[in-house]
């Protein structure tokens, strides 16, 4: 896969599923997107009440799958399925912050201070498939301890194709600025720059310091659009409310009415950002558990009724 000039979307947990890579893929059909992150140990005991265990990424393109887990074997076997999936590349988790999986389950960003069990983890995963390996970190576990280089060079010897580095160190989270390092000559595989990436100022800003690639995450919410835009693909919606609709129906025919229309809410309420009469907009939807009240309020919201 090609990874210098790219405008990647990011994972992000809970949002990144296959309805919202349905809705960017209309806006930018070649861009890299990165499936929300998938553990190692539901993915291999087949567990049945998460959806994503089951995605067929043959119907998608340039798509890399996210495993996280502290299992080398598991990680190994997860990876082989995602690639019998149809995965275009395999992402490693080496960054979320989040205690549920960094200090409870040991994997995520805690594999930043434990290198031995992250070069297994990344052996195990390059030694499963066949498609190229990446991994998703940050600076460090704190500024007292930031090896980021450390853990890219050991990444380079077990084969990994390609790494991009959040600005942050786990004990940052997601609070303060995101501060990307220059990228050195001694650093040999492509590095994508992650972290508070908006415009496309931005973007040359990361390109300027040596990454191959940039990163979208958070900017995405309520603008699926905005890859493409950034990618030079397309232009923003000028009606945002048709966009949102046909949103909500690939929720609604992938997760079925009632868990769709709950979960459509967050979306919903992204979406209407900074438009106004947006907080009221926001109360009602968060109110809403029916299917065709949640559809008549976004299409009054933006006055598209005659899309219903």
């Amino acid at each position: 896969m090609q990874v210098d000039n790219q405008i990647f979307g990011a994972p992000l947990a809970g949002i990144t599923d296959k309805p919202f890579r349905r809705i960017i893929r209309e806006f930018s059909p070649d861009v890299p997107l990165y499936t929300e992150m998938i553990s190692c140990h539901s993915l291999v005991e087949n567990h049945k009440n998460c959806l994503r265990n089951f995605d067929n990424y043959k119907e998608e393109r340039n798509i890399g799958t996210q495993i996280f887990g502290a299992d080398a074997v598991l990680m190994g076997e997860a990876a082989r399925i995602l690639q019998d999936s149809g995965a275009t590349w395999i992402d490693i988790n080496m960054g979320c912050p989040v205690p549920k999986v960094a200090t409870r389950s040991g994997a995520g960003s805690n594999l930043m201070r434990d290198h031995k069990l992250a070069e297994k983890i990344m052996r195990s995963v390059v030694k499963a498939v066949s498609i190229p390996v990446s991994i998703k970190t940050r600076l460090g576990w704190d500024e007292e301890h930031r090896n980021w280089i450390d853990l890219i060079h050991i990444a380079e010897d077990c084969g990994v194709s390609f790494a991009a580095l959040h600005g942050r160190t786990r004990s940052q989270l997601y609070t303060g600025e995101s501060k990307l390092p220059e990228i050195t000559k001694d650093i040999k595989i492509p590095m994508i720059g992650n972290g508070d990436i908006k415009t496309m100022i931005d973007v040359k800003g990361v390109f300027d310091l040596g990454y191959s690639g940039a990163m979208i995450g958070r900017a995405m919410l309520g603008k699926p659009w905005m890859l493409g835009v950034l990618a030079g693909q397309c232009k923003p919606p000028k009606n945002v409310g048709e966009v949102v609709l046909r949103h909500f129906d690939y929720m609604l025919e992938y997760y079925g009415v009632r868990n769709a229309t709950q979960m459509f809410r967050k979306h919903a309420a992204w979406y209407s950002a900074g438009i106004p009469n947006s907080a009221d907009f926001r109360i009602k939807v968060n109110q809403i558990s029916d299917e065709k009240e949640m559809k008549a309020e976004i299409s009054k919201f933006w006055g598209c009724e005659g899309v219903l």
